[in-house]
């Protein structure tokens, strides 16, 4: 949360199904709240002045040699280099592994053409710096708690983060950012209900 030398410099509520972006400056930090608890946040990272450089979790998943985030990890881009790092965590259990829902997903396995998405919120959210208009990257899903058993295969189940929780990164670049309030509510992904996020960037105070 923010020090005695940080200020809030932007602070963004993002509902319940929706998206926002929003521009951190480098060495800005943004820190990422959980305010109801177990909802989980599908992040999204551009390089602000090279779009087609972005967070790449799969590069991630090389650079780091490990599917979980620790502090002082670089969010490693499809460039192999860290748009920003992972300062601060009150929660210690997140995912990169899993794509952003999507119409399929509601399509294919609940019969559902018209519930919200998470890959839909993010492109949307991203008109804002022009960026609708290119493929939306793989996310970082903050706060999501899946567990992989000794036979490789995957439980996903509720988040343990609780009200107030938090993630704080760190630019390394300027980078526009997007996170979707994770729109799954018919699976334990976010405890079957979903709540509101909300964005705070941090600046050096003077």
């Amino acid at each position: 949360m923010p020090s005695s030398e940080q200020v809030i410099k932007e602070e963004i509520l993002i509902p319940p199904y929706e998206g926002r972006s929003i521009l951190v400056r480098k060495n800005e930090a943004l820190i990422i709240i959980d305010v109801e608890g177990k909802q989980v946040g599908d992040f999204v990272c551009f390089n602000f002045h090279d779009a087609q450089e972005y967070v790449s979790p799969v590069h991630m998943r090389a650079s780091l040699s490990s599917i979980r985030l620790k502090i002082g990890d670089g969010l490693y881009s499809n460039k192999r280099r860290p748009l920003m790092t992972f300062e601060q965590d009150t929660v210690g259990k997140h995912d990169f592994f899993f794509p952003a829902c999507d119409y399929y997903r509601y399509k294919v396995d609940y019969n559902m053409e018209d519930h919200p998405n998470c890959h839909d919120n993010l492109k949307n959210s991203l008109k804002s710096y022009n960026l609708d208009h290119l493929p939306v990257p793989d996310p970082i899903n903050f706060f999501m708690n899946n567990k992989l058993n000794d036979l490789g295969d995957y439980e996903i189940c509720e988040p343990l983060s609780k009200p107030g929780d938090y993630v704080q990164l760190k630019a390394v670049e300027d980078v526009v950012i997007a996170v979707s309030t994770c729109s799954q509510d018919m699976a334990a992904v976010n405890g079957f209900n979903v709540t509101p996020l909300k964005l705070q960037v941090l600046s050096s105070n003077g």
